[in-house]
């Protein structure tokens, strides 16, 4: 093929490009001739091509993230913030825990099996080039209506992809969730976190300083799989018409990625690099811009040095393929023959394929030819910024005004019993054990608490039991009646939970998931979840580490409910002392934390009764919130309650039906006064959770909770083999769990 080069791309400034072809706006086109002073080489375009994408750039949405470090003090335990590749905090004891939560939505629609695997990979390999081990992966998911075809061919392919690229990599998935709701149909989420441990000193990061030193790149060869892949497949909304840009997904190989673990574990603990990079979004010309403009100096690649798979491959497509399992290290000269063997030992191919330079420049050749010399920064650091223009949507006061409280209530006690098992039975409410069996758990020994517990939880110390739990949630539904709210009620439950678990919270990553960033009304509810966000984090001390955010989930005209996915991190000093959300022993008093008020917009009862979606997500106080996790980890630390669950979707009897079926004891129940019994069993009100104190710990616990002003009511004891609502009905254990537990297997087996 002829080759554009730097020099001939100078003197043929009127040459036609297909930069609309590659995803650049006419205005973008404008600017990279501007920056360069010429038009770019073909190499050039297809670099600024991937690199201002929106998945890569974040220039819809930056303007919005900047909130995150403005508002949000960084607390103590802060060690590496947003702008690497995984946030890092101290959790005491000389170990540092990297943590992050990331997409593959849309790879994972087109292939689920491979798109779902390579979201693994990528979430694991950023974890890995901070310097840490990978411990443990969670995995959010969102489908469309669990029994619509679709969501058959897609969600067996993606859980069977999160579970065969894992567990071949030998990680327990200890969290995660799986909601259904039919605005994901077309657009599937696939959120994929990933929690690394290392000591203080170990700590690595993206940066290539040092002229001289070497640019290897390791790990598997590149091939024409993915080029251009997440990071154009990303930007772009689907079109339900016609055909759409739909680049290859890519390939991933776990056996692959485990050596090149072990491999680069080992030559950080020999302390060989300078700087690392995974090899993600973008490939090569995210790698190389990134190291370059994190750095002192320039670099230079000789990009027909880069090992492949495919002969054919153009020096653009090297650029923008995104094959897995593969980093790229700096690493002084005197270092090189030991990293060369250490790589060899692991059967890791690794070339050196440049060096850092003295000068400012990106240069990158091919057979001796320059193809690329750019300022680094102009395409890792200084992409386009947008501001987008957004507006209330003219359709939201009207959703909040069709509030929920108006829907039929069961007039009776048999009314209650059958709606309890409606909704313990629907799709995501149900048992996700079909899905979560399909995962290994518990491998590596290190596993505390994995699904279906509120939080997951690892130890990472095994003589003095330090371990650190994480929890993921997010409510589209709430978001969508109001995305300020909403944003902060998934802060509210993942901190609620991680702190249920025993263990307090740390820090947040975040995914963010909404449509097309070109609709007012969208980029209004993205302001407005992003600014919920940060004033949440603001108040309960919880600064954001980093995160992604994923756009363009939207098929022609109908966008997803807006998704903001928070992950909280959380530390426990022993994790003997954790709390379960098994009700395991007879005779055990059931107490309700918090106010509880009727409040059913948004709600599982809403949706699974009546249909409906309307009015106003539960209100929120992170002052409450934040007293709520004192007292439970408080409880946990000092022996005073054996269980506890959270209070969130489906209320009260989907929390204690899950505590119930899960210690395989009932629970006799009373409506405390002032609460009729249908608000009682299904309000979703937050900053609230149900928890089990055995007698001789009644006094204790309730003084604490009086003393620190938390409302607290005695509501049950649990007791026999059925759920009991004195005066209103009783359910058989047996029956909810035929109810709870075959719902996802019946649809999907």
């Amino acid at each position: 093929m002829s080759l554009d080069t730097v020099k001939h791309a100078a003197e043929t400034p009127d040459a036609g490009q297909p930069w609309k072809e590659l995803g650049l706006k006419e205005d973008e086109y404008a600017r990279i001739r501007e920056i360069l002073g010429r038009r770019p080489t073909g190499a050039e375009l297809a670099m600024y091509s991937v690199m201002w994408s929106e998945h890569c750039s974040y220039k819809s949405s930056k303007v919005h993230l900047k909130q995150f470090g403005e508002k949000v003090p960084e607390n103590d335990a802060m060690l590496v913030g947003i702008g690497e590749n995984a946030g890092v905090v101290d959790v005491g004891q000389g170990y540092a825990v990297t943590f992050k939560v990331e997409s593959h939505n849309h790879p994972s629609y087109i292939e689920p099996y491979q798109g779902a695997a390579t979201g693994v990979g990528g979430i694991v390999r950023d974890i890995l080039a901070m310097g840490a081990r990978p411990i443990a992966v969670v995995d959010p998911l969102r489908f469309g209506a669990a029994d619509h075809p679709d969501t058959r061919r897609v969600l067996p392919g993606i859980v069977a992809g999160i579970g065969g690229y894992g567990n071949c990599l030998g990680l327990p998935n200890i969290g995660g969730e799986v909601v259904f709701d039919a605005c994901y149909q077309g657009n599937p989420l696939v959120n994929a976190g990933c929690i690394g441990v290392m000591k203080h000193e170990d700590i690595h990061l993206a940066q290539a300083s040092g002229p001289g030193n070497k640019v290897i790149l390791y790990g598997a060869r590149t091939g024409g799989d993915g080029i251009g892949g997440v990071s154009v497949l990303a930007s772009e909304t689907f079109d339900d018409t016609k055909p759409t840009k739909r680049p290859a997904v890519q390939v991933g190989d776990p056996f692959q990625e485990k050596l090149l673990i072990e491999c680069t574990l080992e030559i950080f603990k020999e302390k060989l690099v300078a700087g690392i990079q995974d090899l993600g979004g973008a490939g090569l010309s995210c790698a190389t811009s990134e190291l370059a403009s994190a750095g002192s100096g320039g670099m230079r690649v000789e990009l027909d040095t880069v090992p492949l798979r495919d002969s054919s491959l153009s020096p653009e497509e090297i650029l923008m393929s995104e094959s897995q399992e593969r980093m790229c290290a700096i690493v002084e000269p005197q270092h090189v023959d030991r990293f060369m063997e250490i790589c060899e030992k692991w059967d890791v191919i690794a070339t050196v394929i440049g060096e850092v330079t003295e000068g400012s420049q990106l240069e990158i050749f091919w057979h001796g030819e320059q193809i690329v010399d750019v300022p680094p920064r102009s395409v890792a650091h200084e992409g386009p910024t947008y501001h987008r223009p957004f507006a209330r949507p003219s359709w939201q006061d009207a959703l909040q005004a069709d509030d929920a409280g108006k829907l039929a209530r069961p007039a009776n006690g048999a009314e209650l019993r059958e709606q309890v098992l409606k909704l313990v039975g629907s799709p995501n409410q149900a048992s996700k054990s079909w899905i979560t069996d399909q995962y290994d758990r518990f491998v590596q020994g290190n596993t505390v608490l994995a699904m279906p517990e509120d939080a997951g939880m690892v130890r990472i110390d095994e003589t003095s039991n330090l371990g650190v739990a994480m929890a993921t949630d997010g409510n589209g539904r709430y978001a969508k009646l109001d995305p300020y709210t909403g944003a902060r009620l998934a802060l509210a439950e993942s901190y609620r939970n991680v702190a249920a678990s025993g263990a307090k919270p740390l820090a947040i990553s975040d995914c963010l998931n909404f449509g097309s960033p070109e609709d007012p009304d969208v980029m209004w509810q993205f302001a407005e979840a992003t600014r919920g966000l940060a004033d949440g984090c603001l108040e309960l001390g919880t600064p954001v580490t980093g995160g992604n955010v994923s756009l363009y989930n939207q098929t022609g005209e109908t966008a997803i409910h807006p998704t903001p996915v928070v992950a909280v991190l959380g530390v426990i000093d022993d994790v003997t002392r954790r709390t379960p959300v098994a009700f395991a022993e007879e005779g055990q008093l059931l107490y309700l934390l918090g106010d509880t008020r009727e409040e059913f917009g948004g709600s599982a009862w809403s949706e699974v009764i009546h249909q409906h979606l309307g009015g106003m997500p539960p209100e929120v106080d992170l002052g409450r919130e934040k007293l709520l996790g004192e007292i439970l980890i408080s409880a946990s630390r000092d022996g005073m309650v054996d269980a506890a669950h959270d209070l969130s979707d489906g209320g009260l009897i989907q929390a204690v039906t899950e505590s119930c079926l899960r210690g395989g004891n009932g629970a006799r129940l009373v409506v405390p006064e002032g609460l009729d019994a249908f608000t009682f069993l299904f309000s979703e009100s937050a900053g609230r959770a149900v928890v089990s104190v055995p007698r001789s710990e009644e006094l204790r616990f309730t003084d604490m909770c009086g003393a620190r002003g938390l409302p607290v009511a005695r509501i049950g004891v649990v007791d026999g083999e059925e759920i009991e609502i004195q005066g209103e009905f009783s359910i058989p254990l047996s029956e909810l769990r035929t109810a709870h537990e075959g719902t996802l297997e019946g649809l999907f087996a």
